[in-house]
């Protein structure tokens, strides 16, 4: 959906053409940006040339922080070098004369290939890399222990993977993979608004066994409360233009950092364990998303130590929650202990119970769910098996 931004609403009539007769006209930047808020299907915002070029740059660079998913186009009287350079600056995305209409034809093509690129698909259909966020709204269940190994998993089957640890404050990813990062996601915060490839593959931390990049939680819990949630989606869509997978691990709450992760995903994995509390949050984190508009069809559950004898069984799980189990693990002391060593169980012990099942999910929840064949690639498969030594 497009907006169309100038002092005289009824501007918009000499641009219908190329902008569609279901463009929205606006005459203020207050009410501009109320509806960019408001409506999450508005993705183009054509500025008109009545609005002050001051008026325009200010209005672009609050859009840039709170909906960078936005192109933002500017119609200009006169086209000068000055004018260009302040657009570029502010994150504008093309300036096109007023007296043009199919240069805003083709400039609003140019800009919907590029949300679409940045949304993860290219017009002719190639992948962009996925965001997949791990959530759990109660601690204790193995979010940290599912991600690790997952991303693990994909990284160690060719799939360039990015492993984010956004418990920001007691983040357990490096620990848990026997990492010492020298840098963290807290040094991004000076790279806000212009966080780009390069900055962000020099924060990330390499975990050799597989072949993960891991973007680590602060070594500061206080640097939590430092880091805008805005950030949290820019680092998010600069790693998929050069990641097949960005793997998401949160803090069992929504907080604004893991609600701009949800925002963004393509793929929420929510894990229960068979206990009461386990089962009533994840019931609760459902009708949460429900309310947040997030799609049914992008979450899978996950119950882990699914064959704990306490009393409750899957099939109570599925009637608390109303949705289906897609995988179950298996619990064993095998995982403690892995953790323990600093390494991955699904690595090391791709035979045990729990790797199998961390396997299946990594394949056939992630791998193909988003177009891969694995039959195209059995050795890279085999390879995982003979990394055990």
């Amino acid at each position: 959906m497009i907006l169309y931004w100038d002092s005289s609403p009824g501007s918009i009539e000499n641009y219908r053409f190329a902008l569609g007769s279901q463009a929205m006209s606006l005459d203020s930047a207050s009410l501009t940006f109320r509806a960019l808020h408001e409506n999450a299907a508005a993705d183009h915002l054509v500025i008109g040339p009545g609005v002050s070029l001051e008026s325009a740059m200010g209005l672009a660079e609050e859009i840039r922080v709170e909906r960078p998913d936005v192109g933002v186009l500017l119609i200009r009287q006169r086209l000068d070098v000055t004018t260009l350079s302040q657009a570029l600056r502010v994150g504008v995305r093309e300036v096109v004369a007023a007296d043009d209409q199919s240069a805003l034809v083709e400039a609003l093509r140019r800009s919907r290939d590029l949300s679409a690129r940045m949304a993860g698909v290219s017009p002719g259909g190639a992948s962009f890399g996925k965001v997949i966020t791990v959530f759990s709204a109660k601690g204790g269940v193995g979010k940290t222990t599912l991600a690790t190994n997952v991303a693990a998993l994909l990284a160690k089957a060719g799939r360039r993977t990015l492993l984010v640890d956004l418990d920001l404050a007691f983040g357990d990813v490096a620990i848990s993979l026997h990492l010492a990062p020298t840098r963290t996601v807290s040094e991004a915060r000076a790279m806000t608004g212009h966080l780009d490839l390069e900055g962000l593959e020099s924060l990330v931390t390499r975990h050799d066994p597989s072949g993960l990049d891991v973007l680590c939680a602060p070594q500061d819990p206080g640097d939590a409360d430092r880091l805008p949630p805005t950030l949290v989606a820019e680092i998010l869509r600069v790693a998929r233009g050069s990641f097949d997978y960005i793997i998401v691990d949160t803090p069992p709450s929504f907080t604004e950092h893991v609600l701009a992760a949800v925002d963004v995903s393509d793929l929420l994995i929510l894990i229960a364990t068979l206990d009461i509390p386990a089962v009533k949050n994840l019931r609760v984190a459902l009708d949460t998303l429900d309310a947040l508009g997030s799609p049914k069809e992008s979450r899978i559950i996950v119950l882990n130590r699914s064959d704990a004898k306490v009393g409750l069984n899957p099939d109570d799980v599925v009637g608390a929650i109303h949705s289906p189990i897609s995988v179950q693990i298996p619990g064993s002391i095998a995982v403690p202990a892995a953790v323990n060593r600093g390494v991955s169980l699904a690595l090391e012990e791709p035979r045990h119970p729990v790797s199998v099942a961390l396997a299946d999910l990594a394949d056939r929840e992630i791998r193909v769910r988003f177009g891969e064949d694995l039959t195209t690639a059995p050795a890279r498969r085999r390879g995982l098996f003979r990394s055990r030594t």
